[in-house]
């Protein structure tokens, strides 16, 4: 028997599929299969480690080969320790059953791309998916630069002609307008 969705349930399934992009999970697919240089048709969280094994030396993450789903999300939880290990945030990681129960799918992309951001910037020499992984830029000013700083007016205050909040009435109450209120009937 097929479950029937609908409510909360359907408008969350709808927002989840509007979100999927085929094209990004072609683009996450390809470049997970130019890192390893072979083609792939499935994940169980084998190759992810495998990747990571191959842009991070050092990680050696540990696979197992087993079809046990228990092994396969084992698989899925060592790769996401390393790639946070390597710098990948956490909210750009997806959770466990995202993958392997295809829960949350774009999530699972949107990694990826975040992996390929950050083997970049730790790196990595091959093609990158998705924006370059900004850099820090630090700049320093004289002494002079910053206290002529402090005589420039923001944007966002210099445009009131001196306009300010003082005499008005406090939150909550009635605002008058065309004169005062009629006085209540007595009872």
């Amino acid at each position: 028997m097929t479950e029937v969705v609908q409510g909360l349930d359907k408008d969350l399934a709808d927002k989840f599929a509007s979100k999927y992009n085929p094209i990004r999970e072609r683009e996450a697919q390809e470049w997970l299969e130019s890192v390893l240089e072979r083609q792939f048709p499935q994940d169980d969280g084998v190759i992810l480690c495998e990747v990571i094994n191959k842009i991070s030396p050092g990680a050696q993450v540990k696979i197992n080969n087993s079809k046990m789903p228990f092994k396969q999300m084992e698989n899925i939880n060592s790769y996401l320790q390393a790639a946070e290990q390597m710098g990948i945030k956490r909210h750009e990681l997806f959770q466990t059953v995202d993958l392997f129960e295809a829960k949350n799918m774009v999530q699972v992309i949107d990694s990826i791309y975040a992996l390929s951001r950050c083997a970049e910037s730790k790196g990595y020499q091959g093609q990158r998916i998705g924006p370059k992984l900004a850099e820090k830029k630090e700049y320093s000013f004289s002494q002079e630069k910053l206290d002529a700083g402090k005589n420039v007016v923001p944007m966002l205050t210099g445009f009131n002609n001196g306009a300010n909040l003082s005499g008005t009435a406090p939150y909550g109450a009635r605002r008058e307008i065309g004169g005062a209120y009629p006085a209540k009937p007595s009872q």
